[in-house]
């Protein structure tokens, strides 16, 4: 059986996806800020500042797949809690 056909497993990540949700876009806020500031200011901040606008789109396309996990295991386990009454 694959780890997403184990409803229990993905009820029980909830609070970790929505953790490094949060940790990966502020990431990715941070990444872009300094990647604006290196522009503007026309230097190196230990990266090109291409590099960090590239860093915050890997952040912000990790964030939301992380953010994606988080709904659908809170959609499974809202479902559950409503089955479960139901009977």
């Amino acid at each position: 059986m694959a780890h997403w056909e184990d409803r229990k497993q993905i009820v029980a990540g909830i609070g970790v996806s929505g953790l490094w949700g949060h940790i990966s876009f502020f990431l990715g806020i941070i990444f872009a800020v300094l990647g604006v500031i290196g522009d503007a200011a026309n230097i190196n901040l230990g990266l090109e500042p291409m590099s960090w606008f590239l860093l915050a789109i890997v952040a912000f396309l990790l964030a939301l797949s992380l953010f994606i996990g988080w709904a659908v295991a809170w959609y499974l386990s809202t479902t559950e809690a409503k089955s479960e009454k139901e009977e």
